[in-house]
């Protein structure tokens, strides 16, 4: 399990090839051995501004059987966002897709999206924000930044899909928790990291348990 700050990478892309997790704890397992085979595996992708529990495993058969029961994950996130909703809580559902500058958006059309489906709670208010609890239904791209930009009350921080001139430094989404059956023992595993100190720059103390 990894604690991914914002702003690093889970994997390599075609512009940045070294400074991810992946290359991190690679280098780690290998000790700095550039001929040792020793190698992770990724379950999952956090976006690069998205902080919070991130699952990689040791090996390949790990892996697959942790993937095999992806359905059976429970993925909490705990974002901030722009305004304060009129439903304090509920489920927001869609067709997601993607345009040709990667920019994902919600459709009607089924033949051209895959259903998303997001269930979020009010936990606190300010006059300006509002802090919520995220359990991720389905794990699409962007999902959450986009649902609740759909909504009118984009995350803070999000330049893609909120406001481009907003000017708080990351993004106010952080995987807090995973639940998932562990890969050989007949038990549920559950991870958690703690949200970040900056959450309190906007909604003040943050209590969740």
């Amino acid at each position: 399990m990894v604690n991914k700050p914002a702003g690093l990478l889970t994997v390599k892309t075609a512009t940045e090839k070294t400074r991810t997790v992946y290359c991190i704890l690679t280098d780690y397992v290998r000790k700095g051995s550039s001929k040792s085979r020793k190698q992770i595996y990724t379950v999952h992708r956090l976006d690069r501004w998205t902080s919070g529990v991130l699952i990689f495993a040791k090996s390949e058969a790990v892996m697959d059987c942790l993937k095999d029961r992806w359905d059976e994950t429970k993925k909490t996130y705990i974002a901030i966002v722009h305004g304060r909703l009129k439903a304090k809580e509920g489920v927001i559902a869609s067709y997601l897709t993607e345009n040709t500058r990667h920019v994902v958006y919600s459709t009607t059309d089924a033949a051209i999206g895959k259903l998303a489906r997001t269930a979020y709670k009010v936990l606190k208010e300010t006059p300006q924000f509002s802090l919520l609890e995220i359990d991720l239904l389905t794990g699409r791209k962007n999902q959450i930044r986009v649902h609740m930009a759909d909504q009118g009350h984009p995350v803070v921080g999000d330049r893609k899909y909120g406001d481009n001139t907003d000017r708080f430094t990351r993004l106010a989404l952080h995987s807090k928790s995973i639940s998932f059956p562990h890969p050989t023992r007949d038990e549920r595993m559950t991870i958690e990291a703690k949200v970040p100190g900056c959450f309190r720059e906007l909604v003040g103390a943050v209590f969740i348990d």
